[in-house]
């Protein structure tokens, strides 16, 4: 089995006049790969959050539960995804990716077809079982896209490439949305009464359809298509390097200790992920059913508001990434701090929606469209620095280290900031008769004040660390 995801060998390195020509059209092939790959793995996410309405309008859940179930697969993600990083920088990445999306996906489908209980908790144990291993497998999904980003594209070109292939999560979320209320549409119509079952199977068979484009697109490294690396292709040596006698190969214990745990700036953005996650899945995750609960949208309505915070990331995330390149030279500290501040703008707007219709004195459609500007503004800024802070970890270590440090970075980010804090801690306070929603938000607030911070002290070690290559070179 191993040696199935064995990385391919180098091939016989094609003639000079062919090798521009193959370069841009195999550049273009395996961005799209892994755009439309990561894209679907977001079409078997985020299914419960949008079922939840539905499992608990018939009693089969509660907000609790849910977010107990929720967690299961940040969880399982966050150590999925740091382990699976490692396997993935010793893997062919195509067939780490294609493999982990046709098993997740299937999972995923399962969830819709098995029978439920009448009791809640035996559903919420049913339910956060699946998760984990929907989780699990969804690990293989980010580390073979970082190992491909990174061998296919150079340090002063990835955060501009990579900004616009982080927007492949906003398209596979958003869309998720869409294709639940066009898959429950089609359920009810054929008179199936739990249509929300549809949250679950419609998606995953349009995963497995991609995985087929995957395979056809994706290729590990140049040097498996007879080309040179990245960095004499664009003469751009500004990454990290790996010790002499490690270029293809980090030993284990070398890559984790040296590489990861020893590096305080790997820490640092670790940490501000944490509570980047909370924000973004505590707001999407869950806004089905605040906006359901508190009247303030219809279901139809509220899944519209989810996929419009999934889109609102793509300009957004492209417009950081341009910044990034266009003024700060590549840096990423600068622009996160930018972007956590209208975050910031996002959420408070969000909580008050109600009493800022007040007072400018509309009604009903003025609210909807105050809570439809606030969640797109927030979702137009957090994926930024979801963006950029991965594209920080790839450049703090080796390119050939890559998958392993976006994995621990991940590992922060999904087991505290998703599954903790957004999914569990989210799912007890809200549900909460002393605390609820006024509480939750006041939890985001603070959590976003927290990254906003963590992001300005990285800015100046960010600075004096890219110059600090410049001169070695």
């Amino acid at each position: 089995m191993l040696e199935f995801f064995s990385p391919p060998a180098p091939r016989e390195r094609l003639a000079a006049d062919k090798i521009d020509k193959e370069y841009r059209r195999m550049r273009l092939k395996v961005f799209l790969g892994a755009f439309f790959g990561y894209a679907a793995y977001y079409l078997v996410r985020k299914n419960l959050s949008l079922a939840a309405p539905g499992m608990m309008a018939e009693g089969l859940l509660d907000k609790e539960s849910a977010g107990f179930a929720m967690a299961g697969i940040p969880i399982a993600y966050a150590f999925s995804k740091f382990l699976m990083g490692s396997l993935s920088d010793h893997s062919d990445a195509r067939k780490f990716l294609v493999v982990g999306l046709i098993i997740a996906s299937s999972v995923m489908m399962a969830v819709g077809l098995v029978p439920y209980s009448s009791s809640i908790a035996v559903n919420a144990g049913v339910l956060f079982a699946f998760m984990l291993a929907v989780g699990w497998l969804s690990g293989m999904g980010w580390p073979p896209c970082g190992r491909i980003m990174a061998h296919w594209f150079s340090q002063n070109e990835r955060s501009f490439k990579m900004s616009i292939w982080n927007c492949s999560h906003n398209i596979g979320g958003g869309s998720l949305g869409l294709l639940v209320s066009l898959g429950i549409a089609t359920f009810a119509a054929m008179g199936i009464t739990e249509s929300w079952r549809a949250a679950f199977i419609f998606p995953s068979v349009v995963a497995i359809c991609f995985a087929a484009f995957c395979w056809w697109t994706l290729r590990d490294t140049p040097e498996s298509c007879g080309l040179p690396p990245i960095e004499e292709y664009r003469n751009d040596y500004t990454s990290r390097k790996a010790a002499k006698g490690e270029e293809q190969k980090i030993p284990f214990r070398r890559l984790f200790v040296d590489y990861i745990f020893k590096n305080h700036l790997l820490w640092m953005i670790a940490i501000a992920n944490v509570f980047v996650y909370f924000i973004r899945y505590g707001v999407s995750d869950w806004a089905p059913t605040y906006l359901q609960e508190m009247q303030i949208l219809s279901p139809d309505e509220s899944r519209l508001a989810f996929s419009l915070f999934e889109y609102a990331g793509i300009p957004g995330t492209i417009i950081c990434g341009w910044l990034s390149s266009k003024f700060f030279d590549g840096r990423c500290a600068p622009v996160n701090v930018i972007y956590m501040l209208m975050v910031l703008v996002g959420i408070l707007c969000y909580w008050q929606a109600e009493s800022i219709a007040m007072m400018l004195g509309g009604g009903e459609a003025l609210l909807k469209s105050i809570v439809y500007g606030a969640l797109s503004l927030t979702g137009f800024a957090v994926y930024g620095p979801i963006a950029l802070i991965g594209i920080q970890a790839l450049s703090f270590v080796p390119k050939n280290a890559a998958g392993t440090a976006a994995g621990f970075v991940g590992l922060f980010g999904y087991l505290l900031g998703d599954a903790l804090l957004s999914k569990i801690v989210v799912g007890q306070i809200a549900g909460s008769a002393h605390l609820g929603w006024s509480a939750t938000f006041w939890l985001f607030t603070i959590g976003c004040v927290i990254a906003t911070s963590i992001c300005a002290i990285t800015w100046g070690k960010e600075y004096r660390l890219m110059n600090e290559r410049r001169l070695q070179h």
